[in-house]
């Protein structure tokens, strides 16, 4: 793969071109899922091709190929050259990169069960006894279960001399069980919605979330729900689990960071940004309490937005974006990094295959642990709602007004769970939210979840990002409108 790479660097680098980068990547994907006790997906996915982008006339030029002949490396080297010279003919200004040094490194993420190691026979017999269990619940009308497993293996080489080798493996796996009565649906999902928990782990993960021990506590809350209270319209103490947080961090903390939003270059797909460069260490996101950071170093932890180098040659990095409560950083490319007057990108470029041009894209963007225990978040006020897992989300196209519904809610009184309620939701405005926020949980209660559908880009590029968050409580928000009574 290497030589490869470096006679696709040698085609690249023609008159005219300042520099080029190459990536040649190695993909493997099992996905497995049963239904209501049968097996609804059993597949597997390999791929291998090669990217190449080049700065030629003080534009990008991209082109990628599955030919990995000498000629088909030469021909789609030539053609990113063309486009490059063609784009030329529309530019407004020169593409300008930040600088950054050469680097040679060879990097495997942490994987202690190689996932594909296992039987799928074994894996799908996993799935259909957490399915069996589900189903053994009397008023559970549909089961669900999935476990998803990916490997990468990417070698980049540029124009600066840099030789990165990097391998990752990514595992996930959750369920999820229905009841249908009258004319309503309740859902209740384990660890989370939209397939589970997603971590840069091995198979190992899947013995960590001990998914059949947790599965007649989900089947019997899903039923439950159908006889609970609508969850109460008005003005409320919230207290958010830290998956649903997660989710609240991608939506309304990390997409509106991404500088490529902000500078109009991304806007087709979910929109710009309400954070535009004027609101840069001026802006008071949250409260004192809110502290994010984009973070792609292992030491922040397994997340699916863990690497050691970008996908342009930028090491992993640790940027603070919100300190406390001060909006202090935008993730960054080399293009978007020099823009804004920056000397170096924090290295958030990523892209979702060998044929994808590399995107400004969330690694993870987490909210630090506060201090306080998970009886002080609780205790902390006298009447509130807790909310868990995400049952939908809508944001404006600037990240600004957001509304999220969730699958279960507690009323809380004193510290204590007093009666469960169905059909939660809660809305509010970006900045408004964060600077509500009134308790952080700490560390023993912070989880680095993994969001594995994270769309960007036409054509669209879904890739995985990773969120930490830990239970936290928000004061005077406003819940339950969604829904009558």
């Amino acid at each position: 793969m290497k030589q490869l790479a470096l006679e696709a660097l040698d085609s690249a680098l023609r008159p005219g071109v300042t520099y080029a980068d190459v990536r040649i990547v190695e993909s493997r994907d099992r996905e497995l899922g049963t239904k209501d006790g049968k097996p609804s997906q059993v597949s597997s996915d390999e791929s291998a091709g090669i990217g190449i982008r080049v700065l030629a006339d003080g534009c990008w030029g991209f082109a990628a190929t599955d030919d990995l002949t000498r000629a088909g490396i030469q021909s789609a080297a030539a053609l990113a050259v063309d486009i490059a010279h063609s784009s030329a003919l529309a530019k407004k200004h020169d593409v300008t990169l930040a600088p950054e040094t050469r680097h040679e490194a060879t990097w495997i993420s942490p994987c202690q069960i190689d996932p594909f190691s296992i039987s799928v026979e074994e894996q799908l017999a996993l799935l259909t006894a957490i399915d069996d269990e589900l189903r053994r619940t009397p008023g559970v009308t549909l089961a669900q279960t999935s476990m998803v497993f990916h490997r990468n293996r990417q070698v980049f080489v540029s124009s600066l001399g840099s030789i990165i080798d990097q391998t990752r493996t990514f595992s996930g796996a959750g369920f999820e069980a229905y009841c249908f009565k009258d004319d309503q649906i309740q859902k209740r999902s384990y660890p989370n919605s939209f397939g589970g928990q997603h971590q840069l782990k091995g198979y190992e993960l899947i013995h960590q979330l001990d998914l059949l021990k947790h599965a007649p506590r989900v089947a019997e809350e899903a039923v439950a729900l159908h006889s609970a209270d609508h969850c109460p319209e008005g003005l409320f103490d919230l207290i958010l689990d830290g998956s649903q947080l997660g989710l609240q961090v991608h939506e309304s903390i990390g997409h509106p960071i991404e500088l490529d939003r902000v500078l109009g270059s991304e806007a087709n797909y979910a929109g710009m940004s309400f954070l535009t460069l004027d609101k840069l260490n001026h802006l008071r996101y949250g409260s004192d309490l809110v502290n994010a950071v984009c973070d792609a170093r292992i030491e922040h932890g397994p997340g699916m937005g863990t690497f050691a180098f970008d996908d342009e040659g930028v090491p992993a990095q640790s940027a603070d974006i919100i300190r406390n409560g001060q909006f202090v950083g935008y993730m960054t490319s080399r293009e978007t990094a020099a823009a804004i007057g920056e000397k170096r990108s924090n290295g958030t470029m990523r892209a979702t295959s060998w044929a994808r041009l590399p995107l400004i894209r969330m690694t993870n963007v987490s909210l630090l642990p506060g201090e306080q225990t998970l009886d002080e978040v609780f205790a902390g006020v006298s009447h509130a709602i807790y909310m868990e897992t995400n049952r939908s989300w809508s944001i404006d196209d600037k990240r600004y007004n957001f509304q999220f519904g969730c699958e279960i809610a507690w009323e809380i009184k004193d510290g204590q769970r007093v009666r469960m309620l169905k059909n939660p939701t809660y809305s509010g405005i970006t900045t408004e939210f964060w600077n509500a926020c009134s308790a952080v949980a700490n560390r023993d209660n912070w989880v680095l979840w993994g969001v594995p559908n994270c769309g960007k880009g036409q054509p669209e590029q879904v890739i995985g990002t990773g969120h930490g968050a830990s239970p936290s409580r928000f004061h005077n928000i406003k819940v339950g409108a969604a829904y009558g009574g």
